[in-house]
């Protein structure tokens, strides 16, 4: 399999799962509201150290768990429901809801860069994330489990997160100036990319049958 390939379905992957504001995403984009951009980088390159590990982590998982079908196949199931549950939350229920802005303590970039660490260890959603996408990859053939393809993806994975950061980073004051439109536009693509993966996994799914 081309290892390129393998990096950029990482990449693409990755910025999938960090498109919907949560934790790291707005952390890194108010602490360089209030702080500085290069803050805001710090504690992004934290947050990938630990992005990168759990991806790994998440692969070699995978990579176990494709000797196991019986176990693959529960997983689909679960997974369906979770992102069929997502999609109808941003197409059917998700509003926009302002959050008061509070105002963050001056840290040192390496006080960020621990920060990011921090916050990415608590955050363990990239690895049944990542494992789950690597099998589903894998099941339709355009991933291998052996060591370079795995370290490709995980690069791509790392470089996907990095450049969503980056994004909410240097956006962000555009991004909460939007609209209720614009949010409204913005939970229509999130809930028509899990609608997607919710199709994917179905499909797969009818295929063990």
């Amino acid at each position: 399999m081309d290892i390129t390939f393998i990096f950029f379905l990482g990449l693409i992957i990755a910025l999938v799962g960090v498109i919907p504001p949560g934790l790291l995403n707005m952390t890194a984009a108010k602490i360089s509201l209030k702080e500085g951009h290069s803050r805001g980088i710090v504690f992004s390159i934290g947050v990938c150290v630990v992005v990168m590990a759990q991806t790994y982590i998440a692969a070699i998982f995978a990579r176990y768990l494709s000797n196991h079908p019986e176990v693959i196949d529960v997983l689909q199931r679960v997974a369906f429901v979770i992102f069929v549950l997502i999609t109808v939350y941003f197409l059917f229920i998700a509003k926009k809801q302002p959050k008061k802005q509070a105002s963050p303590k001056i840290r040192s970039k390496h006080s960020r860069f621990f920060h990011g660490i921090f916050l990415s260890a608590i955050n363990v959603f990239p690895i049944p994330y990542q494992a789950y996408m690597t099998i589903t990859l894998a099941s339709v053939g355009w991933l291998n489990f052996d060591q370079i393809s795995i370290i490709s993806y995980v690069a791509g994975a790392t470089t996907g997160t990095f450049v969503m950061l980056y994004m909410y980073i240097f956006f962000f004051d555009k991004i909460k100036e939007k609209s209720f439109t614009s949010q409204k536009s913005m939970n229509l693509i999130i809930g028509g990319i899990t609608g997607i993966i919710s199709i994917v996994t179905l499909i797969n799914i009818i295929k063990e049958l």
